[in-house]
């Protein structure tokens, strides 16, 4: 996962003009996943040609593999991507959730082990429609889970209820999968972020998965075809088949180190190590609704809710 990028109009209007600062590479930064990196200006130029060449693969890929996901319900953070999602039984009436990374978190990356419920939060969230518009500013208030232990997830509520959102700006929420994951699904990983539609398909799933002092446990691997980059941390991952929200895209391995930041390794039962450079990975959310109960609510005693606890 990478740090959050700053300087970032200017440098992208350089980049706009052919001119990029003279670095060799991007710099090395301490972090995990695939958040933008807003203290460096090199990697938001790195990130920009990246994405760029990325939505003209996903243009000119077959229209057979490309189902009708857009960007609506999508929304973008100051140095992540995320969504609007529900749970199979939200009401229309309950306040809204935004669900990202944990690693996107403004005050910094929780620590091994730490969980955070039900904090206050003014954060806002740039809502995006199905062409990838920015429609509408979201205002969070509070952060009701966070954690980067097992999984790297955040959810917010928000002061809007998904009625209001619907009536105001013809955007529904993404639907939450409550059930596993299988592999060989289509899927997209939409960044609103970067306002960009990643197509592959869930290649497996990762035992555990080793970045750094964090373990996450049974990821979602994907195909090759999702390079995603800086900025798509917290995309939802949709299944193309369904529409419904599969995984919270978050991390990748870069440079084909072993378990260091930015270089999650897979660990299996038995602890065999495998490194896979250039392959990117998901956290699974299916057993997040079962943690939240009447009117969107944190219940982390719920006998079902397996999500760590503080």
């Amino acid at each position: 996962m990478r740090k959050p990028l700053v300087a970032a109009l200017s440098v992208l209007a350089l980049a706009g003009m052919g001119t990029a600062p003279a670095v060799a590479a991007e710099p090395s930064v301490a972090g995990v996943g695939k958040s933008v990196d807003t203290e460096t200006a090199t990697s938001v130029v790195h990130d920009l040609v990246t994405s760029t060449t990325s939505a003209l693969k996903q243009a000119t890929a077959p229209s057979a593999t490309i189902q009708a996901v857009t960007l609506a319900g999508t929304v973008s953070l100051s140095n992540c991507s995320g969504s609007v999602i529900r749970f199979p039984n939200s009401l229309d009436t309950d306040p809204a959730l935004v669900l990202s990374n944990g690693h996107c978190l403004t005050s910094g990356f929780p620590d091994p082990g730490e969980v955070i419920t039900n904090q206050a939060s003014t954060r806002t969230f740039g809502l995006l429609n199905s062409s990838g518009s920015r429609v509408a500013t979201l205002r969070a208030s509070k952060l009701a889970y966070a954690t980067m232990t097992d999984t790297d997830v955040s959810i917010y509520q928000l002061t809007s209820t998904y009625a209001t959102i619907k009536s105001s700006y013809n955007i529904s929420p993404l639907t939450v999968q409550d059930t596993h994951p299988t592999a060989g699904t289509a899927i997209t990983v939409a960044s609103g972020y970067w306002k960009t539609l990643y197509n592959c398909n869930i290649d497996g799933f990762a035992y555990r998965l080793k970045e750094g002092v964090w373990t996450w446990k049974d990821s979602v691997r994907y195909t090759s075809a999702c390079q995603t980059i800086g900025g798509t941390s917290g995309s939802p991952v949709i299944d193309q088949a369904t529409g419904k929200v599969v995984a919270v895209n978050n991390t990748g391995n870069e440079d084909g180190e072993s378990c260091t930041d930015n270089n999650p390794c897979e660990v299996s039962e038995n602890g065999t190590v495998t490194v896979r450079e250039g392959i990117n990975y998901a956290q699974e959310i299916y057993n997040i609704p079962a943690c939240f109960t009447t009117g969107n609510q944190l219940n982390l005693s719920a006998s079902t809710c397996t999500l760590p606890k503080p």
